[in-house]
């Protein structure tokens, strides 16, 4: 927004953002809309000028302008999404915390244990699939008694994945996994703790099962204690209009 307003606009510049994500949590691609009101006379900025001019504003941040698109007045990066895609990056192999890549510090979960058992977490990612109460799933914040806890969940899957610069320490064992959940919305911490409750399946604590009994539960307070995932692990992947 700061970098916005150095284009000097006539009018102060907000930005919509389509999606918020937790601190820690990473973002390879947001979207956000802004209206710029230049003073009479000026020409519009076209999109190669405005994602230059924010970018060298930007410069001193961890973020970059990817592409700018003109859009109708009707459109709004949060409403207009039709869905959003989160990946979840696993990091299996790893008996201390020692042993993660320092290129992989804060961008993975290596959960305790070292390997997963991964065949029944795909099991249990299948009860999460299609329209549901996620009570369970969510974290309670301000905006929990005016949201619907129904969520529709489009795609999940669960697939092996290579590391940054992984050819260096492949021959130490470690495995990367992601895991990707696709829906037009999520609730509040609401991927953070499927993911954790998909990883204690792998760990043996719950069943796959178990899953299923927590979305029926439809209570906050049945998801198993300290059971949910680290932010450092999660990326907001896209925005799809």
């Amino acid at each position: 927004q700061k970098a916005a307003q150095n284009l000097k606009p006539i009018v102060p510049i907000k930005f919509h953002i389509s999606s918020r994500t937790d601190t820690g949590v990473h973002a390879l691609c947001n979207s956000a809309h802004l209206d710029i009101q230049r003073a009479p006379g000026k020409p519009a900025f076209n999109e190669k000028q405005l994602i230059y001019s924010l970018n060298y504003h930007l410069r001193p941040e961890p973020i970059r302008i990817l592409n700018a698109y003109r859009v109708t007045n009707s459109f709004h990066a949060r409403f207009s999404a039709l869905s959003r895609t989160y990946i979840y990056r696993l990091l299996m192999g790893c008996t201390h915390h020692s042993e993660i890549p320092v290129f992989e510090k804060d961008l993975c979960w290596a959960p305790a244990g070292g390997h997963l058992n991964v065949p029944a977490m795909q099991d249990a990612a299948q009860f999460l699939l299609g329209t549901h109460d996620f009570s369970t799933f969510r974290s309670l914040n301000s905006e929990t008694p005016f949201q619907s806890p129904v969520r529709t969940i489009f795609h999940v899957d669960i697939r092996p994945s290579s590391g940054f610069l992984s050819h260096h320490y492949e021959h130490r064992g470690l495995e990367f996994w992601e895991l990707k959940f696709r829906s037009r919305s999520f609730l509040y911490r609401q991927v953070r703790r499927m993911v954790g409750a998909l990883v204690a399946v792998g760990q043996g604590k719950l069943t796959p099962h178990h899953i299923k009994e927590l979305l029926e539960i439809k209570d906050s307070r049945a998801f198993p204690p300290n059971a949910m995932a680290p932010p450092s692990g999660l990326f907001l992947k896209s925005v799809e209009y």
